[in-house]
This record gives C-alpha cells, sequence and structure tokens, in this order.
C-alpha cells in the first residue's frame, strides 16, 4: 500500500451538506447557547441528522484539552464549567421536537472528575424534563478511572458510547494522551455496570489500518462487552489534522459490517459516511 495520500475523492463520496435543511435547527440551536459537534467537527451528515430531528450535544464549552491528529475541536484552555448547559440543552430538545439526543464533549483533563458529574448531571435533567427522550452519552476516557464512568452510569443513559476510533498500532499517533488499553476498559467496566443501558464505540478507517487489524479490533470490542459498534471513513477536517490514507470502498464496510455481525454485535453501522452518532436513534426502532 502506497504511503502517499490519495489525491483525490473517488465517486462514492458524493454527499453535500443541504445547508437549507439545517437552517431552522441552527437558529434555534443558537437561541438556545448549546453547540452541537456536527457543526464543531464539520459532519457531513448534518442536514441529513438535523431534519431527522437528531442532534449531538457538546459538553463542557468547546475547548478540548487534548489534540488528537484526526479532530476538528480546537485545543486550549477550557473554560469553567457552564452548569446551566443541561437545562439549555433540555429547553432546545423539547423546542425542537428530539426524539433522541447524544451528549458528547471535549475531553477535560482538568477537571477532577473529568466532566462525569456534568455528564451525569445533564442526562437526570433531560431525563426529568423531557421523560420520553432517548439519551446517549458519548464521552472520553476519564484517564480510565472507574469511579467517573460510575458517576455517569448511574444516571442511567439509554446508551453508553466511548470511541476506541481506530486500531490498536495507530492509536499512539491518532489519539492524543489514548491508550487502546484503557478506553477498552472503560467500556468493559460500564458494561458491568449496566442495567439496561447499551455499550456502543466507533472506529474509523482509512488511516493506515489493515483489514486484519480492523477485524481484530471488532472482536476486541465485542470482547469488552459492546453492542454495537459504529465503523466509517475517517475524512481530514482541515489540513492541520493528519491525512487520509485510503478511502476505503464500499464493498469493503459492507465486509466488515458482515464480519462485525458474525462477531454478534446487535447493531452494526458501517459505511463511507457513518459517523459515531449517525442513525444512533435507530439502536430503539419504533
Amino acid at each position: 500500500m502506497s504511503s502517499d495520500p490519495p489525491s483525490r475523492l473517488p465517486g462514492w463520496l458524493d454527499k453535500r451538506l443541504q445547508w437549507e435543511d439545517t437552517a431552522e435547527m441552527k437558529q434555534l440551536l443558537r437561541r438556545g447557547g448549546v453547540h452541537t459537534i456536527c457543526e464543531d467537527a464539520r459532519c457531513p451528515n448534518m442536514s441529513e441528522c438535523f431534519k431527522r430531528r437528531t442532534a449531538t450535544f457538546l459538553l463542557l464549552g468547546e475547548q478540548c484539552t487534548r489534540g488528537c491528529a484526526f479532530c476538528n475541536v480546537s485545543r486550549g484552555a477550557p473554560a469553567p464549567v457552564d452548569s446551566r448547559e443541561g437545562d439549555q440543552i433540555a429547553e432546545t430538545a423539547r423546542a425542537l421536537g428530539l426524539k433522541y439526543v447524544v451528549l458528547t464533549s471535549v475531553t477535560r483533563d482538568d477537571l477532577s472528575d473529568g466532566g462525569s458529574g456534568h455528564f451525569a448531571g445533564a442526562v437526570r435533567t433531560l431525563k426529568r424534563r423531557i421523560p420520553s427522550l432517548k439519551v446517549e452519552v458519548l464521552t472520553p476516557d476519564f484517564l480510565g478511572e472507574e469511579n467517573h464512568v460510575r458517576t455517569v452510569m448511574e444516571a442511567a443513559p439509554d446508551v453508553f458510547a466511548h470511541n476506541l476510533e481506530t486500531v490498536r498500532s495507530l492509536t499512539p499517533k491518532v489519539r492524543s494522551k489514548a491508550s487502546y488499553d484503557r478506553s477498552l476498559q472503560v467500556l468493559r467496566d460500564a458494561g458491568e455496570m449496566s442495567k439496561g443501558t447499551l455499550i456502543k464505540s466507533g472506529i474509523m478507517v482509512g488511516l493506515g489500518e489493515t483489514a486484519q487489524e480492523v477485524r481484530e479490533t471488532l472482536g476486541d470490542l465485542r470482547d469488552a462487552g459492546c453492542h454495537a459498534v459504529t465503523i466509517g471513513q475517517y475524512l481530514q477536517p482541515n489540513r492541520t489534522c493528519m491525512p487520509v490514507r485510503r478511502y476505503v470502498e464500499p464493498t469493503v464496510f459492507e465486509d466488515y459490517k458482515k464480519t462485525a455481525q458474525e462477531m454478534g454485535f446487535r447493531k452494526v453501522f458501517a459505511g463511507p459516511y457513518v459517523r459515531s452518532s449517525y442513525l444512533a436513534d435507530e439502536l430503539f426502532p419504533e
């Protein structure tokens, strides 16, 4: 495999944002004073998800204390935690008529609890104010502290997600200050604490991994107790992020999906435009 990044997008990566489909949601989001990772990460699925009335809200500010090589979120000195975020998200979710909310965050290694208490508070607020709402949390690794995972799990989210992001060999290059085994332990801890919460993770491909490494990673996630997994194409969000090494063919995604299903995952989302929260509400079909 060539080490040179591919020079152009292949024909199957032709999705374009439909900005007219995002205008109403973005106006209401700004009015509510909330932020979404959909916007900050420049997600290509934003118009589709906004049209489906789903959104992934960003907790704990917009400045991350890490600087992962794949991520578009800003790195820097974070602002103080805003205790109003849970209520603001609840108000916005109600105004938008959302049925499914994903809560994620920047990584806050500066906080004594990694932000776990803030996650838990937001989940409880949403559940109290909109009892019919399904809530998924997509958390950082909390530096592997089991008690911080427990804090979030005790709030009883419907889904606990933490992304492994990539294969073992690429983790030091792709994920700043992260550990492959630590992330697996976070998922394992959450699964052992679960009282009905689904456990989920996600990986990107196209970073230089091999197909065998992807299969091994899926096996590790399944062994860690994951019920659901997402597999999507890495797309370089800006010039300072690491380059794409390969645009993975749709047929390969189908092979990965089949492999994951055969391993026993309850739900597998695999495709070029799949992201960690893409079609998240399909975990709970009506």
